[in-house]
Formats: C-alpha cells, sequence, structure tokens
C-alpha cells in the first residue's frame, strides 16, 4: 500500500468532503468506529482503557473511539487535555454526544491522579494530537506524553503516534512510543522513516470511507 505524506492526506479529506460530499464527521465516525475495532482485538474481558484526548479533531475521533468501547462493555475512563470549551466542530459534536453516554469525563489537569488512574489500567488509547502537527510538543501535553511512556502500558496510536511528524517520521521533541496505530486511509511516510518505526509499532489501516479514486484525483489535479 502506498505511503503518504500529510499534504497528500489532508488533500484526500479536503476531496472527500468537498467534491464527493462525505460529511467530516461521517469520516470521524468511520475513524473512531475502526479504532475501536482495533482496540476490541487487543483487549480481553473485564480490562480498563484509558483514552487521552486532545482538542482537535484526533480528540474527536477517540471520543467516537471511546463511545464505540463503552457500547461494547468496555470500561473506558476518558481524560481530556484543556479546555473543553476551546472544542470545535465535528469534535465538540462528539464531545457532546460522549457526555451523554458517560460519566467517566475529566479534564487532565492533575499530573498524580494521572499516573494512578494509568497505573490501573490495561490500554491506553493516544488520541492528542494528529497529522497536523507541525511544530514542537509544548506542555502540558509534553508531560502527558513523557507519563504516558513511562506507564510502560500498551498504547493505541489514533491515526499516528502524537508528537510523530507523519511526513518525515521525526520525533518533534517527544513522541508516544506506540504498541499499535490504527492509521486512517492510508499509512504515511512518516511511519518508514527516521524514528517513525520505532514510534508507531504495528501499523493498522482503517477504512474511513475515501475511495482509491480519490487518490488518483488529487495526484491528477497536482
Amino acid at each position: 500500500m502506498e505511503h503518504i505524506s500529510t499534504k497528500i492526506m489532508q488533500q484526500l479529506d479536503k476531496y472527500a468532503i468537498e467534491t464527493l460530499g462525505i460529511p467530516g464527521i461521517v469520516l470521524m465516525e468511520n475513524a473512531g468506529f475502526g479504532a475501536a475495532e482495533v482496540a476490541l482485538g487487543i483487549l480481553g474481558k473485564n480490562t480498563k482503557v484509558i483514552c487521552i484526548c486532545g482538542k482537535g479533531n484526533n480528540g474527536g475521533d477517540g471520543f467516537v473511539c471511546a463511545r464505540h468501547l463503552i457500547e461494547s462493555n468496555i470500561d473506558v475512563e476518558i481524560f481530556i487535555i484543556g479546555n473543553t470549551a476551546n472544542l470545535k466542530g465535528n469534535a465538540k459534536a462528539n464531545y457532546e454526544i460522549l457526555k451523554k453516554i458517560s460519566k467517566k469525563i475529566k479534564i487532565l489537569n492533575n499530573k498524580e491522579d494521572f499516573k494512578i488512574a494509568l497505573s490501573k489500567t490495561d490500554l491506553l488509547i493516544d488520541a492528542i494530537f494528529g497529522i497536523g502537527l507541525s511544530g514542537e510538543v509544548k506542555q502540558p501535553y509534553k508531560d502527558v506524553i513523557d507519563i504516558m511512556n513511562e506507564s510502560k502500558k500498551p498504547v493505541l496510536a489514533i491515526d499516528i503516534p502524537s508528537g510523530l511528524d507523519a511526513t518525515t517520521g521525526e520525533m518533534l521533541g517527544i513522541c508516544i512510543k506506540a504498541t499499535k496505530t490504527a492509521t486512517f486511509a492510508y499509512p504515511k511516510t512518516g511511519f518508514i522513516k527516521n524514528k517513525g518505526p520505532e514510534c508507531t509499532g504495528k501499523v493498522i489501516v482503517v477504512d474511513i470511507s475515501i475511495p482509491e479514486s480519490a487518490l488518483r484525483a488529487i495526484h491528477i489535479d497536482k
């Protein structure tokens, strides 16, 4: 399967939404559902999951993933980094849905409590940053990623390990060391370059309903 850059993936998303008419919230639903299916393949019975979500669309994918895991009777606790008032668009819509079915949503503002929670879980789901991250990871995200790595717990990264440059494979200061990565539509070029292979773990490609013809179309458009 072809590996694609951040720029190509962003063009694919735009083409799917604007030309094909697939709503962005449908793509997010497909992404989160697919990630949940990957998580279920990792988990055994009576397991506990912690999903760590940022404020952007990757966090929105995490909200969808958490919701589907909850519907599959998995014990899921959700930690959000930052103020939920800053959530926008499809991420905000999925947060509002998740609030109606889960009482285990917390704002991550106490590192010691977070460490304790991590020690009692079976799987961490990384939904902090997506492929759009370009600058170095800053606080408080840096400390959160550090704590997750130090926990030595299995990590499923949603789309990309947070802190990895999806195109170059360079670590943007610090990066999640994932056990598996559920990536959307196509694997990214950064997964096979530089630090990428060390950070992604096993890569599983999730179909989010962007047809192969879309990739051909945008290559022609270029």
